[in-house]
């Protein structure tokens, strides 16, 4: 794919986001790599219509209210070749951690997995819900919703039955799996991938199961799983961790991206502490804040020229239709039996 549009040739992308989000991939660098190679980022007005606005090749948004999609919507029906990053009814699947990880069960890749997990919707159930699931401590509790509320990010570590007693339902308890301490982040813009190494919490011994609290929350958690290491050893910790091969990655990437039916997201990966080839997703992530990958200008602003040249093929598509549909002519046989256009 050519890395930059023919001279002259311009695509336009209209972003919406909220103002917190702007800065997490709306950052000078990326403007100006972009528009180097022809594609020009311009900020849509939120306090006007979308349709008067443009003209927008593509219109990327983390929007999601009634409104909005209403817009979109009339949107796309003026402009049936401008391509919408990404369409709402599959972002909302990732904003239900009940349903979050379905997308993982239909890939057919070997090695690759989820976590046990269940969905209580009362406390009274939580005993028999971990049971039905052959779940084991310790667990992890989240918040049902996942989406850029502080409330979804409410995260509590249950090391026995006990810290069951402190858990709001409905809650998702999904089983924690020892990793080593290392989380990798996929980042995902179409074809584009990009995996980073992340600290994560530490592997949990019997004897710290034994020797803890009951319940943990996610905010002090950190204390719980290093006290014991220092700065020195977690860094040496992460230098270690050997990435996963990258044509796994980029394979788990394409067809989780094909089952998600989705352009932009990333998602957190672990490798088993007890055995090297089993890895699990934990948890995806719709329009991560892509300005914490290095060099992040050079992974998206490909995937802009991707857009471009999948918008090209649509009206060029469109065109032939239309000529087709205009020369067109059909035939049938008069009363003498002659064939004859119509």
């Amino acid at each position: 794919m050519p890395e930059s549009l023919l001279a002259g040739e311009r695509f336009r992308i209209g972003y919406a986001l909220a103002p917190r989000s702007v800065s997490s991939f709306i950052q000078d660098s990326l403007i100006v790599y972009a528009e180097k190679r022809g594609v020009d980022l311009i900020p849509i007005d939120l306090e006007k219509p979308l349709i008067e606005q443009g003209p927008f090749d593509s219109v990327f948004h983390k929007l999601y209210d009634a409104e909005w999609k209403k817009q979109l919507e009339e949107f796309s029906l003026e402009n049936p070749t401008a391509i919408i990053v990404d369409p709402i009814e599959s972002i909302e699947k990732l904003h239900n951690r009940v349903s979050m990880l379905d997308a993982v069960k239909q890939l057919k890749i070997e090695n690759l997995e989820i976590p046990l997990q269940a969905f209580v919707d009362s406390n009274e159930s939580l005993q028999d819900g971990i049971a039905n699931q052959g779940m084991k401590f310790p667990l992890i509790a989240k918040a049902v919703i996942a989406n850029a509320t502080a409330d979804a990010h409410q995260m509590s570590l249950v090391l026995n039955r006990d810290g069951l007693n402190g858990i709001k339902t409905p809650i998702v308890l999904q089983e924690f799996v020892n990793h080593g301490g290392v989380i990798f982040k996929v980042y995902v813009a179409g074809d584009h991938v990009k995996c980073v190494k992340r600290k994560s919490l530490g592997d949990i011994t019997e004897e710290k199961l034994e020797n803890s609290e009951n319940l943990i929350p996610f905010s002090l958690i950190s204390y719980f799983a290093d006290n014991d290491q220092s700065d020195e050893s977690l860094a040496k910790l992460m230098e270690a961790a050997v990435m996963p091969p990258s044509s796994f990655v980029n394979e788990v990437s394409k067809q989780l991206r094909r089952a998600l039916k989705l352009h932009l997201f990333n998602f957190d990966m672990i490798r088993d502490s007890r055995d090297g080839n089993r890895y699990l997703i934990i948890d995806i992530n719709y329009f991560p804040g892509y300005a914490k990958v290095p060099e992040y200008e050079q992974m998206l602003t490909p995937c802009f020229l991707d857009l471009a040249h999948q918008k090209r093929s649509k009206e060029t598509a469109n065109i032939a239709h239309e000529a087709d549909s205009n020369g067109h002519k059909t035939q049938e046989a008069d009363s003498n039996g002659h064939i004859v256009d119509n």
